[in-house]
């Protein structure tokens, strides 16, 4: 029997993926959403794996520029779902033909929040395969938000705060998030009891629930659930997102939305903030 270790060995792996959906093969309309998108959106795409949809593409795509697009906003191609010719023309550019699978069922757990520049998650209860949120933006060049960091950064985040699963429903954050401070409720809802601050991001496959100043980016059903909520009782936000739907609040909202109990929902393909009455 060879007793020789092996030079490699094959493990299971739980990969998340941003999800590109082209609805036009015109590279410049592409490059201006996606440089409109990045602008928009910053952390919560930038440096995160993508596959590109042209699944709704009749035309020919010119794969390489749109792969050095990417590239440039850092976001690295590492599949592609498409059909005909413009799957071969994909697959002849170094593109792997990839098929996306549906979201995966919520798990409950509760855990502290994590330090700087870090990723809170509950521990899976099943490997999952990639995420196929449903697009439902509008732009050119859409994408789903589906957190890679949290895959990459689970065991670390875990060696810091987790603790061990509980009986609760949510991801339970009990001290303000500071600027820089990232979390991620994995199948699950989040609760932060504090402030969420200018620069810090929560994000949760279920509902958000501030109870506190939401100062920071939130983006509720990360994984593609359009019934998904977030709750405030004092929004004053940089970012909103439910199931990759967003609105940067760049002007100050209405006088009975701004600094007051809040909530945001999809209303179709529309964002949808109304007051939360007492």
């Amino acid at each position: 029997m060879n007793t020789e270790p092996l030079a490699l060995d094959f493990k299971s792996a739980t990969l998340y993926a941003i999800r590109v959906v082209l609805h036009s093969a015109d590279l410049e309309q592409l490059r201006q959403a996606l440089a409109r998108r990045m602008a928009d959106a910053g952390s919560f795409f930038e440096n995160e794996p993508v596959v590109i949809d042209a699944s709704r593409l009749d035309e020919a795509m010119d794969w390489p520029a749109l792969v050095d697009a990417l590239v440039s906003h850092n976001l690295p191609p590492i599949g592609v779902v498409a059909e005909g010719a413009n799957l071969q023309a994909a697959r002849d550019a170094g593109l792997t033909p990839v098929e996306l699978s549906a979201t995966a069922p919520r798990a409950p757990q509760v855990v502290d929040p994590a330090p700087p520049n870090h990723v809170s998650t509950p521990v899976p209860a099943a490997p999952e395969a990639s995420p196929a949120a449903k697009e439902r933006t509008k732009s050119n060049g859409d994408a789903e938000a589906v957190p890679t960091r949290a895959a990459r950064e689970t065991t670390e985040a875990a060696n810091h705060t987790a603790a061990a699963p509980q009986s609760s429903t949510a991801l339970v954050i009990t001290k303000p998030l500071r600027s820089g401070q990232r979390v991620y409720a994995r199948h699950t809802d989040l609760v932060v009891i504090g402030m969420v601050s200018q620069g810090a991001e929560v994000i949760a496959d279920g509902n958000i629930h501030v109870y506190g100043p939401l100062r920071g980016k939130a983006m509720a059903g990360a994984r593609g659930d359009t019934s998904a909520r977030i709750f405030t009782t004092h929004l004053d936000a940089e970012l909103l997102a439910v199931a990759g739907v967003y609105r940067v609040v760049e002007d100050r909202l209405d006088r009975n939305l701004h600094n007051q109990p809040a909530l945001v929902r999809l209303n179709g393909d529309t964002l949808h903030i109304e007051a939360l009455k007492g």
